[in-house]
């Protein structure tokens, strides 16, 4: 299959002539406008920038951000579909800027399916494969073999009106795998879908990976489909790479505030609090608490030289335990989850969630409550309220 390389990738689009001068006609009166997702320049509109980028043969990486953040563009430059301003894009070792779309031996699955409408579901999936002259016996089996893996052999004689979401989708997945890619590129396949039937294709799409040597390039603005799917998660933020790693990294060493706000539902908890080191020692203080930190978290602080100051400090709601002493909190809203409940505080001037198992439903605290609570060293993240990166990486 292919290793694909991006190196120092970056994507401008350039003014619409005299788009730049009228943009900078403004009255006395009109404040400068703070740039927002994409960085304005002479040039044009920065939408990728200094994207690196080594994948390797059969990986599943998954680029995941807000919108706007350049996740859909750096996905089209790889297909081909947009010109690189600069940078190297290789695979399998040839550098391929120039190189047509059709002759990257890339496929791509759109996110709205593009299916024709006219054809039935079997010449959807065998039309590439026509235009390319293939023998006929050879299109029927490899048409057929894809329906198979997907469970569509049913929908074959049928047009794509009289198919629901979750089966188009199979469809244009299908239409992409009988090419037998090197690369297999995905663009928010799973947004149209409802909610079960994103689960369903999740998994499917999880299955389909294990059945086809095929190198994965999915887009997601879906956390979740991103921790599930993924071997690496490269996540974006206004053109730029914030953090890429296993689901697991991310989610445990977030290396900004950013990605750790990004990451995890519901997202991390944040509070104003202070890192003070005694020696060789780390504590946080936080509501009159005094928090030791785990020693694998001041071993890596301190091969850093980090000194006590003012910190951001993020804990998971899932990392938040009710004590009898403790930060004290008023809840504010109790949702039940089934397994567990959410609790919406109000903490130290800030919103904080809370997850508390349903073991014991007599005790847990309604609106209104006074409470207390907890955590532990070990689930503390370090945040620098000055350049906002992890203070342990």
């Amino acid at each position: 299959m292919a290793e694909v390389v991006l190196k120092n990738i970056k994507k401008v689009y350039p003014y619409v002539s005299g788009e730049h001068k009228k943009s900078k006609k403004k009255t006395k009166e009109e404040p400068d406008k703070k740039k927002v997702n994409l960085q304005i320049t002479d040039e044009g509109v920065v939408a990728v920038q200094e994207f690196n980028l080594d994948i390797a043969d059969k990986e599943f990486i998954v680029l995941v951000g807000p919108s706007g953040c350049g996740k859909s563009t750096t996905l089209r430059m790889i297909a081909g579909l947009e010109e690189i301003t600069s940078g190297e894009l290789l695979i399998d070792g040839k550098i391929v800027n120039s190189v047509a779309p059709k002759d990257r031996d890339i496929a791509m699955v759109f996110q709205n399916y593009a299916l024709y409408p006219h054809m039935t579901v079997y010449n959807n999936m065998a039309f590439s494969l026509k235009l390319k002259h293939l023998p006929k016996e050879e299109i029927d089996k490899k048409v057929r073999e894809a329906a198979e893996i997907l469970d569509i052999t049913q929908y074959l004689d049928r047009k794509p009106k009289a198919l629901s979401g979750g089966q188009r989708q199979r469809v244009a997945i299908g239409r992409a795998i009988v090419r037998a890619p090197k690369v297999m590129l995905m663009d928010e396949p799973l947004s149209n879908l409802d909610a079960k039937l994103r689960n369903e294709m999740r998994a499917e799409i999880i299955k389909l990976r294990e059945r086809i040597d095929t190198t994965f390039i999915y887009v997601t603005h879906d956390q979740t489909e991103a921790m599930t799917l993924g071997d690496r998660i490269v996540i974006m933020r206004d053109g730029y790479i914030q953090q890429i790693g296993t689901p697991q990294d991310v989610f445990n060493h977030p290396a900004n505030l950013f990605v750790a706000g990004f990451i995890g539902m519901p997202v991390m908890n944040f509070f104003d609090a202070k890192l003070e080191r005694e020696g060789s020692k780390y504590f946080v203080l936080l509501g009159g608490q005094k928090i030791e930190l785990s020693q694998e978290k001041e071993a890596r602080l301190l091969a850093n030289d980090v000194q006590s100051q003012e910190i951001t400090l993020g804990v998971r709601p899932e990392h938040t335990d009710l004590s009898d002493s403790g930060i004290k909190a008023t809840v504010d809203v109790s949702e039940m989850m089934g397994s567990s409940v959410h609790l919406h505080v109000t903490a130290e001037g800030k919103d904080v969630i809370m997850i508390v198992p349903t073991v014991d439903m007599n005790s847990i605290p309604a609106m209104g409550d006074k409470i207390y609570f907890n955590f532990v060293g070990k689930v503390a993240h370090i945040f620098s309220k000055e350049t906002e990166k992890n203070l342990e990486f």
